[in-house]
């Protein structure tokens, strides 16, 4: 018998799950004018101040090799950054700039994880990053998330009993993607109490952090409030969500700075270095961005309210409006297939949702959708979907 090349292929690579957001968006194609709403961005396009920084960079000829780590100036700004948002300060030492959150949460795995371990996550969670453990020859291991009266919940007692001798790390994405759960200052001190105790890292994703609803702070708790020097943590973090700079690819690991020439090595080993260019729009938007950050958090917090109430509006749905980042992850009484719901709304709405099977244990039977878009966007899709769910 002929063996196929994929057989021949390493099971990780080929074992590796396709993507239910993906399907769902190949289906949308043939339906005609859809509102987007699966993918995780928002309407607006980067900011010329922000695209213009690279276009003069281009023109002064920067299209060489750079700094593996990132080039100084761009470390230099999102040190004063997170130093001023962290009320803390944080060396440039700490920051190496990478091709995307993506690739960030990759290289964070790779550091820490490989075969035969395990990586402890919760769910629902944003598949890539089980992925990448699976990639890398690790098990993501699930620890399901708690719903009821006070929205999305961790239980810390069920994350300890998850841990065995295999256990190397905890991923922790707060505010969360897809349920907008974001942890407390008293959980996020608990969690690190787990990881000290038993020696695992912790990868820490807070991308959506600047999108906090639960009061007036400029952010969601973080891992900052809670460290302290020589903890086994790694930040993940991306420019595309704060500034609209999705296609751009590029983001930062943050490490303490005894791990630098790990992380240059495997930056080096991967993309060596990120363009010049891109690099030099970056500061800018660390720099200048923050009235466009400010206008992309009150667009998102008034699309909350808009969309949370449509869909309360149909009494048939589940859900707590989210803490934090930008989705509203929702179950539909009587529904218990995802990916069939998303493609019929798709049908009778023309809104396209991501289905809650994409996003692992305790996701089938939700919809993921994404509200940071215009108030006009989101209530045209909020109408839809209001006379849509009744008929499902």
């Amino acid at each position: 018998m002929t063996t196929s090349l994929i057989e021949t292929l390493r099971p990780e690579a080929s074992g590796a799950p396709a993507s239910g957001i993906v399907e769902l968006s190949k289906y949308a194609r043939n339906a005609g004018e859809v509102i987007q709403l699966w993918v995780g961005e928002g309407d607006a396009p980067t900011p010329s101040f922000i695209y213009e920084a690279a276009t003069r960079s281009l023109a002064a000829g920067e299209t060489t090799y750079t700094w593996q780590r990132g080039i100084p100036e761009l470390r230099q700004a999102l040190s004063a950054y997170a130093s001023d948002l962290y009320d803390r300060p944080l060396s440039p030492e700490r920051f190496f700039v990478c091709g995307s959150g993506m690739q960030a949460i990759q290289i964070a795995m790779t550091m820490v994880a490989g075969p035969g371990d395990e990586v402890i996550i919760p769910s629902p969670t944003w598949p890539n990053a089980p992925a990448a453990a699976g990639l890398r020859g690790a098990t993501p291991v699930f620890v399901e998330l708690d719903h009821g009266n006070r929205g999305w919940t961790l239980d810390l007692d069920k994350l300890e009993a998850t841990i065995t001798p295999k256990t190397k790390a905890f991923f922790i994405n707060t505010p969360s993607n897809p349920t907008g759960w974001t942890a407390t200052k008293e959980e996020l001190a608990a969690i690190l109490a787990i990881a000290r105790r038993r020696g695992i890292w912790i990868i820490a994703d807070e991308i959506y952090t600047r999108f906090v609803w639960t009061g007036a702070e400029k952010r969601a708790p973080s891992f900052h409030d809670v460290r302290e020097d020589g903890d086994r943590i790694l930040w993940v973090n991306t420019f595309s969500k704060n500034w609209a700079m999705t296609g751009w690819r590029t983001g930062w690991v943050e490490a303490d700075p005894s791990l630098g020439d790990v992380v240059e090595n495997l930056i080096q080993y991967s993309t060596s270095g990120s363009p010049v260019f891109i690099q030099r729009a970056c500061i800018v938007a660390l720099e200048r961005g923050g009235g466009f950050l400010d206008h992309q958090i009150a667009k998102a917090r008034k699309a909350r309210d808009i969309i949370s109430a449509a869909v309360e509006e149909t009494g048939r749905c589940r859900f707590s409006r989210p803490d934090g980042a930008f989705y509203l992850f929702f179950g539909i009484d009587g529904v218990t297939d995802s990916n069939a719901a998303a493609k019929k709304i798709v049908d009778l709405a023309k809104v396209g949702l991501a289905p809650g099977s994409a996003f692992g244990p305790g996701g089938e039977g939700h919809l993921r959708l994404c509200y940071l878009r215009s108030q006009d966007q989101i209530e045209i899709a909020a109408e839809r979907l209001k006379q849509a769910i009744p008929q499902l």
